[in-house]
């Protein structure tokens, strides 16, 4: 029985797209995975739609690996208006409260330094994380209020950028699973007037280059540009592609020879010198370093498979 034929391209890598304001993470997931017409995407992270800013976008084999962005970390740019609650703690919800701003500058620096280190966030009912199976958010649109569990954040450095008004404006750098609408309402409740988020942007994740952004404009820009010059739109398009193991960036690299990476490439754990002796590690091939998958170090030292790149043929 022959292979179904596969819809798209086999195109591996991820782009770092610019999200604009007003669109969903999934929206622009689908514009791009359309411009580029592959096989497999998804995203990482997702954005509100009144979000803005770097959204990593994985192509065909990079979804296998966009896991490990998850557990990056990642810094924004934010303003809040503040005296005005919203139940969505954004600009996108309903006032629920408004207070006057009467703090002092030394109390909003003393509520500020509350927030830096480890601490432990409350997430909001406006999230993607789920309760009995279902998405809190589905809850919070049917006014229905579930139990949450506080989770362990840090924030490395929050730096104040100005206070003009009823406007602060700050640059946050946060672990995984950081809510930053919540750390403004938090704030807000802390000075007594309420807060909500009219801005934000998010500025990077883990370390992707930020010079290495690309917006949908430009994305279609040179699309018309290939159509124009009558050639292939990946001739221009796959140039700004991050390599497939770009979500692993951070995992230690064991190269593998001929014999061994044969042997792994189907599934089976190998031995080899200089490995690490625990954890999960990249793993590539040839004179080339060619990335062929995840691998784990096993107990007894050999270097074991998790996830492995499938080569496609043409």
């Amino acid at each position: 029985m022959s292979r179904p034929r596969r819809r798209g391209r086999d195109i591996h890598g991820v782009l770092l797209l610019d999200k604009p304001q007003g669109l969903s993470s999934n929206d622009a997931l689908q514009k791009v995975k359309r411009l580029y017409n592959a096989n497999r995407a998804g995203h990482t992270g997702a954005l509100d739609p009144l979000a803005t800013g770097m959204l990593p976008i994985c192509l065909g084999e990079a979804t296998k690996f966009s896991q490990y962005l998850l557990d990056s970390d990642k810094r924004y740019r934010v303003i809040a208006r503040l005296g005005q609650r919203t139940d969505t703690s954004d600009a996108d919800g309903v006032v629920v409260s408004e207070r006057p701003s009467a703090f002092t500058e030394e109390a909003l620096m003393a509520a500020l330094e509350s927030f830096r280190g480890e601490t432990q966030q409350i997430p909001s009912m406006y999230s993607a994380l789920k309760y009995q199976g279902r998405k809190l958010y589905e809850y919070a649109r049917e006014g229905i209020e579930v139990p949450r569990e506080s989770r362990s954040i840090t924030v490395y450095e929050l730096l104040f950028i100005r206070h003009e008004g009823n406007e602060l404006e700050l640059e946050i750098h946060v672990s995984k699973g950081t809510y930053i609408r919540t750390i403004i309402d938090d704030l807000g409740e802390k000075l007594g007037c309420g807060a909500h988020v009219t801005y934000l942007r998010r500025l990077q994740v883990a370390t992707y280059p930020i010079a290495k952004m690309v917006t949908l404009e430009e994305l279609n820009a040179l699309a018309e540009e290939a159509h124009r010059s009558e050639q292939s739109p990946a001739v221009l398009l796959d140039a700004l592609l991050m390599p497939m193991d770009s979500p692993a960036a951070a995992y230690p690299v064991v190269h593998l020879p001929g014999e061994a990476a044969a042997w792994f490439k189907q599934g089976m754990p190998v031995r080899v010198s200089g490995a690490p002796v625990e954890g999960l590690v990249r793993v590539t091939e040839s004179d080339e370093h060619k990335f062929i998958g995840m691998a784990e170090i096993a107990d007894d030292g050999r270097v074991a498979p998790r996830r492995l790149v499938v080569e496609y043929l043409d």
